[in-house]
């Protein structure tokens, strides 16, 4: 009996530890999870157009319109609309241009870029208005410039890319020479340099692009500065290194005598041949982008007598740098120097002449929309300068000041 009451008890007891085991385990169980939150959708990647380049601080839009083309593919579509103001001491040559006053205000861009930058068949149109500020040149208002220069279709090709190393492109092609790009968003200055005015801007023809590693080169056969008559091969040739800095060398030369002179195709350079070495650096905030450049320009026999009976050459140095205080607030310079030899008038400051310039131009960028100020002066040296060869109504300033302002947006 005693042995059953023990073995009872002991049942009861273990009972009794399973019920209250079952209770502390039940009450001890956490609360089921709660449904999981919806991820945020992933933050839109940033897919700026292609073409043109641009250089910082300025950028493109980095969401452009997107358009299903149907059997083309999605092509971006993207615009540029800006305006600046400009006051200049002296003012141009009376026969410099249609805007004589010190004073201006203008539309610099009001164009359409139009990409398709993938698969095999590919294509860029930049369409619109412009104006093209340059030191040492005459202003000529956006209305007056596409007409008598590269029209209101400037730039725009088709482009055949079978791989990743080989593409061929043909049409209104950006130059390969120098190191400013034409149009005034699309450089950390508003105005183009010295250096840019001797250089061929916008060729026609077709471009042959080869990248492997790297190395990139491009070789052109063109109109050289926009002659419609094909006698000009260009080419460039760039390594990047490890930490992104480039090196590159690029130069242009007619096969040719070219007898072709217009507004946007001056004779001299049209035949002559012109090099650069190009230098580019990043560290932070810094970016920095000294080169030399040299050109030569022979005489050029005509059909009927000799339309330049003199040679020239030139040799020329640009540093191009830009500072980032902020991520939106930046300030770019610019110096420049550049000397002629020779009996032939290829800067337009006269035979054997000089000149060097120095550019500021403090920006603020945010999302689309940015405003910029710039101050510049040119200073002409020794030379067969004459009046009219130089600054000011009459041609006989030996240096000018511009300041101006430029805002507007990529849209």
């Amino acid at each position: 009996m005693n042995k059953l009451k023990l073995i009872m008890c002991a049942s009861a007891a273990t009972l009794g530890l399973g019920w209250a085991g079952a209770a502390a385990a039940q009450t001890a169980a956490p609360a089921p999870a709660p449904a999981a939150t919806p991820a945020a959708p992933a933050a839109p990647t940033p897919s700026p157009m292609a073409n043109p380049p641009i250089t910082a601080p300025m950028a493109a839009n980095p969401f452009p319109t997107v358009v299903d083309a149907g059997p083309l593919g999605k092509i971006t579509v993207d615009g540029v609309l800006t305006g600046l103001v400009g006051y200049q001491s002296p003012s141009p040559t009376f026969f410099g241009g249609p805007d004589r006053a010190a004073g201006f205000g203008d539309i610099s861009n009001a164009q359409i870029i139009i990409n398709k930058s993938d698969g095999v068949f590919q294509f860029y149109v930049q369409a619109g208005d412009y104006s093209l500020p340059a030191l040492g040149a005459t202003y000529f208002k956006a209305g007056v410039e596409p007409p008598q220069t590269f029209g209101y279709v400037p730039e725009g090709f088709i482009k055949i890319v079978p791989n990743s190393t080989w593409s061929v492109e043909a049409g209104a092609l950006p130059t390969l020479i120098g190191d400013e790009y034409n149009f005034t968003f699309q450089n950390m200055n508003i105005e183009r340099g010295l250096l840019w005015g001797q250089e061929p801007a916008i060729s026609k023809g077709v471009q042959v692009n080869f990248t492997q590693g790297p190395i990139a080169i491009s070789v052109a056969y063109t109109d050289g500065y926009y002659s419609n008559t094909y006698s000009a091969i260009s080419g460039l040739a760039t390594y990047t290194f490890k930490n992104t800095d480039t090196l590159a060398f690029a130069g242009e030369g007619n096969v040719t005598n070219n007898r072709v002179s217009t507004f946007a195709t001056p004779l001299a350079q049209n035949n002559g041949d012109i090099f650069n070495l190009i230098y580019s650096h990043s560290a932070g905030p810094w970016s920095i982008s000294p080169y030399l450049q040299y050109q030569d320009n022979p005489r050029v026999h005509g059909a009927f007598g000799v339309p330049l009976a003199f040679s020239a050459s030139a040799w020329a140095g640009a540093v191009l740098t830009k500072y980032n205080f902020t991520p939106e607030i930046s300030v770019a310079g610019r110096v420049e120097y550049i000397s002629s030899s020779g009996r032939q008038n290829i800067l337009g400051f006269g035979a054997g002449s000089n000149a060097w310039s120095i550019t500021v131009t403090p920006t603020y960028q945010k999302g689309v929309f940015f405003a910029r100020a710039e101050a510049s002066y040119v200073s002409i040296g020794s030379g067969d300068s004459i009046d009219g060869d130089e600054f000011g109504q009459f041609g006989n300033h030996g240096s000018q000041v511009r300041v101006m302002a430029e805002t507007g947006v990529d849209f």
